[in-house]
């Protein structure tokens, strides 16, 4: 048993998945906290949250440069109400603190891999697209095929075909200009590549990825039909984020991906949406085979929570297991010393825990285990 992450990063590694296995406890986020100052002396120059990517930039903005306050950078650098835990908070406070004084080259800086859409809502693609044109300094119109953001982001536009947008001549012709925008822009790529072009690319795909997720919302689908599209479309961003991610920070150092287990674990996953049991392939699984051994994925677990409510697990459960051979507050063990065992069954929907069972063990190095 382990509290070094180091004891787990191959000398290959440059992408390390540290999953958590339910978002409703901060207690992941604070040993989180305490794992990055480790990797930062391993030489990691960077880490990545299940946030929104272009978000984020507001969020790395300060901690690499100290632009605007603390305060500004959770209330715009987060999305998926990420900015309100405090873990996060003294996050983003130590990565500023620990970058003052250093040259650019040594600097942390801070990532969003994730896309702004909820299974219930996605915006619309108007201000992705309006600011790689303006970059680009041409004279398209996209209010215009847009409209009022509202139509996009509504409930009823993602749960009801009838209601979306995604099919639309209007959302046709925004594919087009996207298309156009996005030739143009990779035809001026500069060399070396400056951060207001990486900028505007990166909005830039963010509207393409939002109107490719409104037009898989135009299918009409059966309700219970209609989640594992969209949960594998927003999942194959999180992959193209982080493999973009790792290309900008290839020449720094390895970087840390924060998010949750489903997310990062090397099969497909899988989770009850609705009321449907819901099957597709994580981001981890997209990064994983074309990474090889430069990806190691560490999953977590929890014994109990007062927080959530949840209680001691049974012994003969993996958690169980974990509960006795854990002896401080939280431990690392390399996945393949945790024998099988029994999927743990108390955990309720509203804890919003998902248990270990032996498909995340064998996707993952190594185990992370909170015993309370």
């Amino acid at each position: 048993m382990s509290q070094d992450i180091r004891d787990f990063v191959t000398p290959s590694c440059d992408l390390l998945g540290l999953g958590e296995p339910t978002h409703a406890t901060p207690v992941f986020a604070e040993v989180r906290n305490e794992l990055f100052p480790q990797l930062v002396e391993r030489g990691f120059r960077s880490i990545a949250l299940e946030t929104d990517r272009v978000a984020a930039l507001a969020a790395n903005d300060f901690v690499q440069n100290g632009v605007g306050t603390l305060d500004l950078a959770m209330k715009e650098g987060f999305t998926h109400t990420f900015g309100g835990l405090d873990a996060n908070r003294r996050l983003i406070a130590w990565m500023r603190e620990y970058n003052e004084n250093r040259p650019p080259a040594e600097r942390l800086s801070f990532h969003g891999f994730d896309t702004q859409t909820e299974n219930t809502s996605a915006p619309s693609p108007r201000p992705y697209l309006e600011y790689a044109r303006d970059f680009l300094g041409l004279d398209v119109d996209i209010a215009g095929p847009a409209g009022d953001d509202e139509r996009w982001g509504r409930t009823e536009a993602v749960l009801d075909a009838a209601s979306s947008i995604g099919a639309t001549a209007d959302a046709y012709r925004l594919r087009a200009i996207a298309a156009k925008l996005l030739t143009v822009l990779r035809s001026r790529k500069p060399e070396p590549v400056t951060d207001a072009w990486s900028r505007a690319e990166i909005r830039l795909m963010a509207g393409i990825d939002m109107l490719r997720y409104h037009r898989q919302c135009a299918e009409p689908l059966e309700p219970q039909d209609r989640y594992t599209p969209l949960i594998a479309i927003r999942d194959a961003i999180m992959a193209r984020n982080l493999l973009d991610i790792r290309a900008a920070e290839a020449g720094r150092g390895a970087t840390l991906v924060f998010a949750h287990n489903l997310h990062l674990r090397r099969q497909a996953a899988t989770m009850t949406v609705a009321g449907t049991e819901t099957h597709w392939f994580p981001a981890g699984a997209l990064v994983a085979p074309l990474l090889g051994d430069r990806y190691v994925f560490v999953a977590t677990s929890l014994g109990r929570s007062e927080a959530i409510a949840l209680q001691e697990p049974e012994a003969d459960t993996y958690e169980g297991f974990l509960q006795k051979h854990v002896t401080t507050d939280w431990g690392l063990l390399p996945a393949a010393e945790i024998p099988t065992a029994r999927v743990r069954t108390d955990p309720v929907p509203r804890q919003g825990y998902f248990p270990l069972d032996q498909g995340i063990l064998d996707d993952a190095e190594a185990v992370l285990h909170i015993v309370a």
